[in-house]
């Protein structure tokens, strides 16, 4: 294990949204850029000497190019305390007070506290989060309660998030919920599972759509993901009597043979983790493509252990495709990946559907 660690001078304030600073820092005779998040290390102004995690940057690995602020050695730093006795980030030096749902209403978190029914959107990538939201307006318009609930799977703060941002700037998200180490959310909660209570109970959900943040971690083995966690949601949703929709990663413009089609990650976290069923949205596609995913769905065993339908996902891509919402996936764009985010938009119009008509089987199976 190795931590790489160096000393700054802000330079400038490039950009600020709620509780992230985005900054240029002169490190060893270079500018380069830096994030702090305002809930760990306060504000930061140009002249602040800052001490920087340079290690992911050093590294070449895909954080933007950002360092990230551990302290401002030019402050006192923050002190006082708000309400609330759960700690996030636990047992390191940055771990940080917040107050958890579970704290503020326990009477809502009962034994006997359920979803009712409230379809639950199960991801496994961040960038599967705006086709899921815009394919759910698509369905049944703005007035449609649906709330994020970001796991620690990934990125930690919700404020790193460009894309949670863009959707809450333009009111399409009803509410955030961090769930487990991820903190940040408008509501706080201690796991997945009283994640989606708070969901339902406290902000009271229709639609809940549950994905890690940014920087899924990943590798060539069928278990060395966080993308599993997917598997674990539909199980979440399932035990408390929610409706759980799975989003599958598929992709036909990945030159990795193991994404193609319908991704390792995909069959291993419904084929071996999701212990219940689930409702499995596919994008319409027509030909090879469809071929393809059929013998995958056969071969794997997953239509037999899920509810698979199909879902045209146009109308919820082209509502997509004329926001003002950038959107990529591993560098790819909508025109490079449309099957991808079909997959997303036909997934969350299945899922607003069932919302409003309280049915188990969607209308466009």
């Amino acid at each position: 294990m190795a931590l790489s660690c160096e000393r700054g001078n802000v330079i400038g304030v490039i950009s600020h949204r709620r509780g992230l600073t985005e900054s240029l820092v002169g490190v060893a005779g270079r500018v380069e850029k830096a994030l702090g998040y305002d809930s760990l290390t306060g504000s930061v102004e140009p002249g602040d000497e800052v001490l920087m995690n340079t290690t992911a940057v050093r590294l070449g690995l895909g954080t933007g190019g950002y360092h990230f602020i551990m302290a401002n050695l030019s402050t006192a730093g923050m002190t006082g305390l708000a309400p609330g006795r759960i700690m996030k980030l636990r047992y390191t030096p940055l771990q940080l007070q917040v107050e958890a749902a579970e704290e503020r209403q326990p009477e809502a978190f009962g034994p006997e506290a359920g979803l009712s029914g409230m379809p639950v959107v199960c991801c496994s990538l961040h960038s599967q989060l705006p086709g899921v939201v815009f394919g759910a307006r698509a369905a049944a318009g703005s007035e449609l309660r649906l709330v994020y609930i970001m796991t620690d799977g990934a990125a930690l703060p919700l404020t790193i998030s460009r894309l949670v941002a863009w959707l809450e700037e333009d009111g399409l998200l009803s509410g955030t919920i961090t769930a487990g180490q991820a903190f940040g959310g408008e509501v706080e909660a201690v796991n997945l599972y009283s994640a989606l209570l708070a969901a339902r109970l406290v902000l009271r959900a229709e639609v809940a759509v549950v994905a890690m943040g940014p920087g899924i971690v990943g590798t060539g083995s069928a278990w060395g993901t966080t993308a599993l966690e997917q598997g674990e949601a539909v199980n979440a949703a399932h035990i408390l009597g929610g409706q759980p929709v799975a989003v599958p990663r598929l992709s036909f413009a990945d030159p990795r043979p193991r994404h193609r089609g319908l991704s390792h990650h995909t069959l291993t976290a419904l084929g071996r983790v999701a212990l219940t069923p689930a409702t499995l949205v596919l994008p319409r596609l027509d030909g090879e493509k469809a071929a393809v995913l059929r013998y995958q769905l056969e071969e794997s065993g997953l239509a037999s252990r899920h509810l698979v339908v199909e879902e045209d996902g146009a109308p919820g891509l082209e509502l997509l495709a004329e926001s003002s919402v950038p959107v990529t996936t591993m560098g790819r764009g909508l025109e490079e990946e449309r099957e991808f985010f079909l997959a997303s938009t036909a997934a969350g119009q299945v899922a607003a559907r069932l919302a409003r008509e309280g049915r188990a089987v969607p209308t466009g199976a």
